[in-house]
């Protein structure tokens, strides 16, 4: 592997608190975002990201704060996604402290969206969130995957490959691929789907959804992520970001 592979903390904040379900749905609270962050940091996390789940301009000023909060404390790169909508959006999450902004729905609903932020900020800045799943039902896709919304509950029929490869042709920096199959899981990151995703973008491809074990991450990492992404595992600690990061160089994987 040429690159090194980055290990990223997810932290999903609500009302500024993180909190962890599946699908976004049955939240149970996991902590202080700073105090997370903090943790994480000492770890040797190689960035953190953020996700407003509840995504309401009334709770935005309280993301803000947040952002701004860890900013100020902790000193890896921070993505900040979730109810981002325009330019503007962006622009205050980066004034806020983020280093990065993932871009999900809005740019399903408006891919030109894409191609401005990337105009406006640069593509390093702009993150596009993949919510993709296996195709069931009367559903069908040329890859066998759909790209979801509101947390992998509501179908587009968008193919994900497809969808991925066109976002990153508008500008995406990175792509980061939610397995919702998985989500909530520790079965492990959706392979498959990873290597096809793979196959047909060139922009830094970052797996999140299923983690369990610190081989699932060298698996991710064998099957073309640039960068892993989890949150239950260690949220309530059954790994740490430096056991994976052992692991990984254990079997070979370059880490930062």
């Amino acid at each position: 592997m040429g690159v090194a592979l980055r290990v990223i903390p997810c932290l999903d904040v609500d009302a500024g608190r993180v909190v962890k379900g599946v699908n976004f749905e049955n939240l149970r609270d996991a902590g202080d975002p700073v105090e997370l962050a903090h943790r994480y940091d000492a770890e040797g996390a190689d960035e953190l990201t953020f996700l407003d789940v509840s995504a309401s301009s009334g709770n935005r000023e309280t993301t803000y704060d947040v952002v701004r909060r860890t900013a100020e404390e902790v000193f890896v790169p921070l993505t900040v996604g979730g109810g981002v909508r325009t330019t503007d959006d962006v622009d205050r999450l980066l004034r806020a402290g983020a280093d990065k902004v993932g871009v999900n729905t809005a740019a399903i609903a408006r891919p030109e969206l894409i191609a401005e932020i990337a105009q406006r900020f640069g593509s390093q800045v702009l993150v596009l969130s993949v919510d993709a799943r296996r195709v069931t039902g009367d559903v069908r896709t040329d890859s066998g995957y759909e790209v979801t919304t509101h947390g992998g509950r509501t179908g587009t029929g968008i193919d994900a490959v497809e969808w991925a490869a066109r976002a990153a042709e508008l500008g995406a920096g990175e792509i980061l691929l939610n397995s919702m199959d998985a989500d909530g899981t520790t079965a492990g990151f959706d392979l498959e789907m990873l290597r096809d995703v793979r196959r047909e973008v060139r922009v830094p491809l970052i797996a999140s959804g299923g983690a369990g074990t610190p081989e699932h991450f060298v698996e991710a990492a064998r099957a073309g992520a640039d960068a892993v992404l989890a949150a239950s595992v260690f949220h309530f600690g059954a790994l740490t970001v430096g056991q994976v990061k052992d692991h990984l160089r254990a079997a070979g994987i370059t880490v930062r």
